[in-house]
């Protein structure tokens, strides 16, 4: 999770995408996205609303590990500015990576917000 967090930070999709599993689902707010070009385009384009984002995780916490398959939870966070505007926040996160071919691959990831 370090590393992918550390790709998201480049804001450039070509060095998140290997950690992807083809087969990879997202869930975001703004819905589904199933498939590497489905993902990239979602990340472009918050990436372009969110000018000067920084993203980090926090409170990993991983739930499931074996052989083949794990999952962790986590906090999100982000500050960015939105149309000039410096704007700031937060949700949880759930991951599930498949190890496919001796390599760890992101095939599922669910980001949403806390509930009120």
């Amino acid at each position: 999770m370090k590393l992918y967090e550390a790709k998201l930070a480049g804001r450039r999709f070509d060095e998140v995408a290997p950690l992807l599993s083809a087969e990879a689902v997202f869930w975001f707010t703004d819905g589904t996205h199933r498939g590497i070009d489905a993902i990239r385009a979602a990340f472009e384009d918050t990436w372009r609303t969110l000018q000067n984002e920084v993203y980090w995780l926090e409170d990993v916490d991983w739930i499931a590990v074996g052989d083949t398959a794990a999952s962790c939870t986590y906090r999100f966070r982000w500050t960015a500015d939105i149309d000039g505007t410096a704007c700031a926040g937060e949700g949880r996160g759930t991951t599930v990576l498949r190890k496919e071919g001796g390599e760890w691959k992101i095939v599922h990831e669910h980001l949403s917000r806390f509930p009120k």
